[in-house]
Parts: C-alpha cells; sequence; structure tokens
C-alpha cells in the first residue's frame, strides 16, 4: 500500500487506516441499506471487512476521517486510474455521522490534496446512477458527469447502471 499522507479539515484529520477502525465502519458496512452502492453486500463479520479493507493486493489507499474526539466519521479512499496523473476516489460516511457535511468537507480535502500536493491532473470518481447523494456531492464539488454506462455492472443489487464523474487540475477546486 502506498504512503498515506495526514490532510487536515477544519473539523477532521484524514489518517492512515489502522485495525481498530474496523469496529467502527463496521456497524455501516453490515448495514445492507448502508451497502446498496457497494460493489458488493454487507460484510457479515468484522474480521471480513477488515480482510477487505487491508487487501494486501489492493493498489489504493485509504483515509480514515477522524474528528477531534477521535471518532471515525468515515472512509476515503484514492486509487491509481487507468494511466498517470488520473486518481479514482471513492467515500463512505459512516451512518451515524450522515446529514453532517463529513463526505464533502473530507472528499474536497482529498481532491485539493491529490491535485496540488500529488500533481494529479485529473480525478474521477464511479457513481452507481441510483446513489442521488453521490452525484449530489460530486457535482457540488464541481465534477462533471462524463459518462454513463448502461447495465454496466452486476453487483448484488443485481444489474446497474453506472456513472463517471471527473474534475480536471485546471477545474475551480472545491
Amino acid at each position: 500500500m502506498s504512503d498515506v499522507p495526514i490532510i487536515r479539515t477544519e473539523r477532521f484529520k484524514l489518517r492512515p487506516l489502522i485495525y481498530t477502525d474496523t469496529k467502527a465502519l463496521y456497524p455501516t458496512f453490515a448495514d445492507d441499506v448502508q451497502c446498496r452502492y457497494l460493489s458488493r453486500p454487507a460484510f457479515e463479520s468484522e474480521d471480513a471487512l477488515w480482510e477487505w479493507l487491508a487487501e494486501p493486493g489492493w493498489n489504493g489507499r485509504t483515509w480514515i476521517a477522524e474528528d477531534e474526539q477521535g471518532e471515525v466519521a468515515g472512509r476515503f479512499v484514492a486509487v491509481p486510474g487507468h494511466e498517470e496523473g488520473i486518481e479514482e476516489i471513492g467515500y463512505v460516511t459512516c451512518a451515524d455521522r450522515q446529514g453532517e457535511g463529513v463526505a464533502r468537507e473530507c472528499t474536497a480535502a482529498l481532491v485539493s490534496h491529490l491535485v496540488q500536493t500529488e500533481g494529479k491532473r485529473k480525478v474521477i470518481a464511479e457513481v452507481d446512477l441510483e446513489n442521488v447523494p453521490s452525484i449530489r456531492l460530486l457535482t457540488g464539488l464541481g465534477f462533471t458527469r462524463e459518462a454513463l454506462f448502461r447495465e454496466h455492472e452486476t453487483t448484488h443489487k443485481g444489474l446497474c447502471d453506472l456513472a463517471v464523474y471527473g474534475l480536471l487540475a485546471s477545474d475551480p477546486l472545491p
């Protein structure tokens, strides 16, 4: 796994994943409703979640959003894209923290870090077309829908339409 630098926002510290984060993330990742837009179903155990989070062969990076009290508020990821200079992001806000602006604040900070600090030329996100809150988040941060793939991916909920959103380094950053 690549180096995961600490990124600070007004309310959160985005830091590397550690084993004990599994306990805080599990209630969200074990909930069928919360996992409806993941490519896999909800997790059956904390051990299974940890194996997935810490998969040694995965080429992405994970940041955990931790508030000032040390509470875990979400998971944010960046994965190298199909060519140099492109990074794909993903995010999950813990169910008990949804509606607090965690995803917006932390995703904006991650995107800014990827572009301004790491020099990425483009950041993308793939989103299930039914995931309206995620689409609202991305468009609110200045992302543009670049592609729509109909009946593109089969997940635990069936065949899904997938949209790709992108933000160029030359676009206004969040």
